[in-house]
């Protein structure tokens, strides 16, 4: 250990999320295997000239049990990818939704002192605090938006996820308020809820602005569902964090939230906390015929 940390040159607290992914099993910087990708040529050159290309990895599904009335795409954490949300996912009392679990891009991530490991976006420090990769930001949401274009047309679409993908789904919710990713080019979906464990709100210090200087962007803003969940005990993506993104969504005029906080949870999932999911899913969604 004491050559990886001399090899990575990373801070304490790096260190200590770098052991976190290890020994949770998390990073996959060996799981290469590629099935998809996106450029941002596919999306408009926007305000930017430079282009770059982003290879995302294999796209599990978790088929409806009952009759398909939702899909929400799922997005793993740092490090993790679709396969271990996709046997969780397919265990949950909710058999109307199908669910689509992609893993990530494998790329440097600064907070892991260059470390490649799967990652929606770049990020230096897991909060609300540090610059946005937008670039990345716009990949992921717009390769979540692919997922569910070709969704039937009757069934509601959603986007959720943990930790990095909770932040990722976060940012989606703000490109369809808006009705356009970071770079200007067109949002194509319309979300029907989302929900974000253990995460945080990219673009937050702008968000309010964005959402009042258009009427249509306050309309969408005040219809979409949101649940939010955070351990109090979170030691990775801090719980403060995830309470002041709750805060400025609601600011920005995204009233339809709900924000749960659980005393002694760490940054991980626990039973009552997907049970209340669950629960929340089949309200929002107006989902039939689901069992306990």
């Amino acid at each position: 250990m004491n050559v990886l940390c001399s090899a990575l040159i990373l801070s304490a607290q790096k260190i200590y999320l770098f052991i976190f992914i290890i020994i949770g099993g998390l990073c996959t910087a060996l799981a290469r295997s590629v099935t998809m990708s996106y450029s941002n040529h596919s999306m408009g050159s926007g305000s930017r000239t430079a282009r770059r290309t982003f290879e995302f990895g294999r796209t599990h599904v978790v088929r409806p049990k009952g009759k398909h009335q939702a899909t929400i795409v799922w997005l793993h954490g740092l490090g993790d990818n679709g396969s271990s949300w996709s046997q969780l996912l397919e265990n949950l009392p909710l058999p109307n939704i199908k669910w689509i679990c992609p893993t990530a891009p494998t790329r440097p991530v600064a907070v892991l002192g260059g470390f490649p490991c799967t990652a929606w976006f770049d990020v230096g420090e897991l909060s609300d605090d540090g610059p946005d990769d937008l670039d990345g930001l716009d990949a992921s949401a717009a390769h979540i938006a692919n997922l569910l274009s070709t969704e039937p047309a009757d069934v509601k679409l959603g986007v959720g996820g943990f930790s990095m993908g909770a932040a990722t789904a976060l940012y989606s919710a703000t490109c369809y308020a808006q009705g356009k990713y970071g770079n200007n080019s067109p949002y194509p979906v319309n979300l029907k809820t989302v929900v974000g464990l253990s995460g945080w709100l990219p673009g937050s210090r702008s968000l309010r602005n964005k959402i009042e200087g258009s009427h249509e962007a306050a309309r969408r803003a005040a219809s979409l569902p949101i649940m939010l969940c955070h351990g109090m005990n979170d030691d990775v993506v801090a719980y403060n964090y995830g309470e002041r993104s709750a805060h400025c969504l609601s600011s920005a005029g995204f009233r339809y939230l709900t924000f749960k906080a659980y005393d002694g949870l760490g940054h991980y999932t626990v039973p009552k906390e997907m049970d209340e999911v669950c629960t929340w899913l089949t309200g929002r969604l107006g989902l039939e015929g689901c069992h306990s």
